[in-house]
């Protein structure tokens, strides 16, 4: 018998009512009962709350913004900060690439960089550390603050009231406690310390829930006006924010990159080169780097004229950014020199194999600033176009790693994907692994032991197969290495589907099948609508670069520079396109010489190749949808 609309509402609403009623009844007869004590994860927030006099919901959001409530296994951050409560320590692992920053990162082979004498990296020491105080404060051993997670909360419980003392306020009224929230972010600054606050007590307002390494963890929302008045107690200090481009809410602070000769030759200057890019060449894209060492000795890196320059660093403790360029001019960064002319570059503070999290603050001050920074310029919000320093077109680097959250971070930007899925059939998929149970074998995060295998956690990547069978080796010869990109796809990332067996998918990549297995019980495959690109004849060229043709550097007084090969695809094979691109080039040379924009006729396509993206000829494929 069929129900109308109408009478399903109905019925609908009578089923709430007596629900209602029957809750109704339930909670008067628990009415003289004590509430249940909470479990878990939450339990330990409630009973540090309690025994140091920090209200809760300031307690778990404070939490929330360091590490969203998770333990992590008693892994460091990548700022050096341990347990839910993020307490800070110096780490002997979390010692920098020495040489992450050198090398030629302005990636343009008609001009080599011409560096000076080596010089060692400087790693720069950690922010504020303070395991130490929550040791004294509450008696505990700086081992149990970073391994259990009911001692690390408490000693954050403690820093806050112990701040909170020093304010002299005493009070148990959460907006009363504004201005120790803002300490706790161990920002020097006034405006880095207030966004963290304000950030907290955003959350208080809207609440939050997560399933953690200890059970679920709730924080109610609830309304609090936050006392800001008492920020000034802590005299920080105010920030230069003026040339920044950036939300105001962010306070960056201008520190700005140089642009000097440093030797006797005109082709001897850095860090980066002038340009009129928002008149003369599009900002399509948004690289995502880790720095390989501490916040301090980033900026003297970007602050050296001998040196390279991106556009933004993000300090991972407290969420601050800086910003070194105009975004007119070209940033050092991506070590291709036509990714470069097109994209900004972004710095986190952290290390892709020996740091292991990310803070909170971070992801959100980031994600912000991107959100920003793409509507200012149309920057689409996918991985087509927020790229990873790992996706760049023949970069030597790897940067931010497998253990970068894309998955939360698309959250933060408002465009989450898709779920993964069984079932998948043919057409288009994107990569979508659950960050937390996906957890790939992988080895080297150890420097000193390339073989040892890296702490089991959860990741952004998949390994790809040379056949469907965990016993086959890895797609091209790909080891395990974390380093090695020859046999992953990141989250986010678009292939087209090559063939289907079972639970194993292949998908074209770098010119061959490669298998993903995407099982019933933890899928990492979606299902995607996308154009794709089918090579009209074989061997068709992938380029790294989308230079014009000879031609149109004629008259122009530039030098004609030649697109470099990645590889070669054929007819039967298909790549998802990301972005059509008018051939360009932008001409410079030496100090303070004028620079110009030479375009061409040719189009290309930017493809997902492998993990790296590529560009194809638009007159060498067909355009179809799958």
């Amino acid at each position: 018998m069929s129900i109308s609309r109408k009478g399903r509402i109905r019925a609908a609403v009578a089923g709430a009512a007596a629900l209602a009623a029957a809750a109704a009844v339930v909670a008067a007869t628990r009415a003289d009962a004590e509430p249940p004590e909470p479990t878990g994860r939450q339990g330990e927030y409630a009973a540090a709350a309690a025994e140091y006099g920090v209200p809760e919901e300031v307690l778990l959001g404070v939490s929330y913004l360091q590490s969203r409530w998770t333990d992590h296994g008693g892994e460091p951050s990548t700022a050096g900060g341990f347990g839910p409560m993020h307490l800070t320590a110096e780490v002997e692992t979390l010692n920098g690439a020495g040489e992450h920053h050198d090398g030629d990162a302005r990636g343009d082979d008609l001009r080599p960089m011409d560096e000076p004498a080596e010089e060692e990296e400087p790693v720069g020491t950690p922010g504020p550390l303070t395991i130490d105080d929550a040791a004294a404060l509450t008696g505990a051993s700086e081992e149990s603050l970073r391994t259990d997670p009911a001692a690390n909360i408490a000693g954050g419980a403690a820093l806050l009231a112990d701040y909170q003392a020093d304010l002299g306020i005493d009070s148990d009224d959460p907006a009363d406690w504004y201005a120790a929230v803002a300490r706790y972010s161990g920002a020097a600054d006034e405006p880095t310390a207030a966004r963290f606050a304000d950030e907290v007590y955003g959350l208080i307002a809207t609440g939050a829930a997560a399933d953690t390494d200890d059970g679920p963890v709730e924080l109610a929302s609830s309304s609090v006006d936050p006392d800001e008045s008492t920020l000034g107690a802590l005299g920080l200090a105010a920030l230069d924010t003026a040339n920044t481009t950036c939300p105001e809410s962010l306070g960056c602070e201008w520190i700005p990159a140089p642009y000097e000769q440093w030797g006797t030759s005109a082709s001897q200057y850095g860090n980066h080169d002038l340009a009129d890019r928002e008149t003369d060449i599009d900002i399509n894209a948004i690289v995502i780097h880790d720095t390989e060492g501490y916040y301090d000795g980033t900026l003297d890196v970007v602050q050296d004229p001998t040196r390279i320059s991106w556009n933004y660093t993000i300090r991972s403790a407290d969420g601050h950014i800086a910003e070194h360029l105009d975004h007119k001019n070209v940033g050092w960064q991506a070590g291709n020199w036509a990714v470069n002319m097109r994209s900004l570059g972004i710095e986190h503070e952290g290390f892709a194999a020996s740091g292991t999290w990310y803070t909170e603050i971070l992801y959100r001050n980031s994600a912000e600033l991107v959100s920003f920074l793409a509507e200012k310029y149309d920057v689409p919000i996918d991985r087509a176009h927020i790229l990873g320093h790992d996706n760049v077109p023949q970069s030597d680097h790897w940067d931010p790693g497998p253990y970068w959250d894309w998955g939360h971070y698309f959250q933060l930007l408002g465009q989450p994907l898709e779920h993964a899925a069984a079932g998948i059939t043919g057409g288009a998929v994107t990569i979508a692994p659950d960050f937390e149970d996906n957890r790939p074998v992988l080895t080297g995060c150890d420097t000193s032991d390339d073989a040892a295998p890296c702490p089991v956690r959860g990741a952004s990547t998949v390994l790809l197969y040379s056949e469907p069978s965990l016993d086959a080796p890895l797609a091209n010869g790909a080891s395990n290495s974390v380093d090695d990109l020859g046999a992953r796809a990141g989250y986010g990332q678009r292939f087209a589907v090559a063939e289907v067996r079972g639970d194993w998918v292949a998908v074209w990549y770098l010119g061959n099948k490669a298998w993903i297995l995407n099982p019933e019980d933890n899928p990492v495959l979606a299902p995607a609508q996308a154009q794709v690109v089918v090579p009209l004849r074989d061997d068709v060229t992938v380029w790294r670069d989308t230079y014009p043709e000879a031609e149109a550097y004629e008259g122009t007084g530039a030098t004609y520079r030649p697109n470099a090969v990645v590889t070669t695809i054929d007819t039967d094979q298909s790549y998802v396109m990301g972005e059509e691109l008018r051939s360009q080039a932008l001409w410079a040379k030496t100090f303070n010489t004028p620079t110009f924009v030479v375009t061409g006729e040719t189009v290309f396509y930017q493809i997902q190749i492998g993990h790296r993206i590529g560009y194809v000829n638009a007159a060498d494929v067909a355009l179809e949808t799958v």
